[in-house]
């Protein structure tokens, strides 16, 4: 099955109390900012806000007076945190089909929804057994109460191991002009091949939060592409990733809503080639091979 996704994806992990802290209301604002700019996919994960995100969302979703089909939840399950509010003695993953149904229904009570338009594994365990996977997602399917199934970081391998049982919609990586290695090791290439979607997480990579010689040779490039192109570097950053045709969605972290409507500005902006690969080698810190 296919979903449609907004080219530009909200990424929800900054919006409760890991970052921004962000009141019911703030939420339903920025719900519908988004919305006006063109960004209808949500993507969250149960352990967000130490499991308390969703429902906070879930809280603001219900005040908001936005139509479900208008827009598209994504949600992940597996990563088992140490939190007050779970007994756990130690981080690590859960993918029985108990736990993967019972982590589901908890997301949909929690985002105040009745499906997901997409569920995700959020990490690869050694201990995963596909069958038992396929089975959780069979189940879900046949309730209603996901639309399509995919997953997050894992290895082309890995991801053929779920393959081999069950339709895998998409794949959430991370991906970036700073963490370019899924080009190289044949990830894209292998997702193209195999009709899988491409998630970006953290699409503006370490640019703006490091100060390394790899980002001081990108943000002098930048300066002058930001003058070209007349957008903001961040901008630049964002095309970068939608110029490759592995049709890549970016997953931004931004909870600002001025700065959500000028990313969206990326999809119209189509970097010329010779700029796609200046940004590349002085990522690289060399030219292309």
């Amino acid at each position: 099955m296919s979903i449609a996704l907004s080219p530009i994806i909200a990424g929800t992990m900054n919006w409760g109390v890991w970052s921004k802290n962000m009141t019911a209301a703030e939420m339903a604002a920025l719900m519908h900012s988004c919305l006006e700019y063109g960004i209808t996919t949500f993507d969250h994960a149960d352990i967000y806000g130490g499991y308390t995100t969703e429902g906070e969302f879930g809280k603001a979703f219900a005040e908001s007076g936005i139509n479900r089909e208008s827009i598209q939840l994504i949600s992940k399950c597996g990563i088992q945190h140490v939190t007050g509010n779970r007994s756990n003695k130690v981080k690590h993953y859960d993918y029985s089909k108990d736990y993967i149904i019972k982590s589901t229904e908890g997301s949909l009570k929690n985002l105040n929804t009745d499906y997901l338009d997409i569920l995700l594994l959020h990490r690869p365990s050694p201990l995963m057994e596909p069958d038992e996977i396929a089975e959780a997602v069979e189940n879900l399917k046949q309730a209603g109460k996901i639309k399509t199934f995919g997953v997050s970081n894992f290895t082309n391998t890995q991801t053929d191991l779920i393959r081999s049982r069950t339709d895998v919609f998409c794949n959430q990586i991370e991906f970036s002009a700073t963490s370019y290695q899924p080009m190289l090791d044949g990830s894209l290439d292998y997702m193209q091949l195999n009709n899988i979607r491409v998630l970006a997480w953290s699409p503006i990579g370490c640019v703006f939060k490091q100060d390394t010689a790899q980002t001081q040779r990108l943000k002098q490039l930048l300066m002058e592409l930001v003058v070209k192109y007349e957008v903001t570097a961040d901008v630049i950053l964002l095309a970068w990733i939608l110029r490759h045709p592995a049709k890549i969605l970016p997953v931004t972290g931004s909870t600002n809503p001025e700065r959500l409507k000028n990313q969206m500005k990326a999809a119209q902006v189509k970097l010329e080639l010779e700029d796609w690969f200046a940004i590349w080698t002085e990522s690289m810190g060399t030219k292309v091979p």
